[in-house]
């Protein structure tokens, strides 16, 4: 539990010292892939508490929810459709699941 938070520590650190502009066409793109990742994270910290982390499954789940969601966003992007509000809608669903099943697992224990 300790490399995660050293991990949050440290990117807050980067994003406060090198801010870094993303330009306004990339904006729906980074949004969605940043909740896909989130809901990677989130995942991988449900499962470390329910000791069922498997690094595999982490490393491929995270990249593939991010591919997956730029993806959605582009084809969108090219049929005129937001397609990015259904990838935002299911990641935020699936966040505050994992958020809400660690919490209860943190609260029984």
């Amino acid at each position: 539990m300790l490399l995660p938070i050293a991990g949050l520590i440290i990117g807050l650190f980067i994003g406060v010292v090198f801010p870094i502009t993303v330009p306004v066409e990339y904006a729906k793109f980074m949004s969605v892939a940043l909740l896909a990742s989130l809901d990677s994270v989130f995942g991988g910290l449900r499962a470390g508490s329910e000791e069922k982390f498997d690094n595999t499954v982490f490393i491929t789940g995270f990249f593939t929810n991010a591919l997956l969601a730029a993806g959605l966003v582009y084809i969108g992007e090219r049929l005129g459709i937001d397609l990015y509000y259904v990838a935002m809608l299911a990641f935020g669903l699936r966040i505050f699941q994992n958020l809400a099943i660690i919490r209860r697992y943190f609260l029984k224990k």
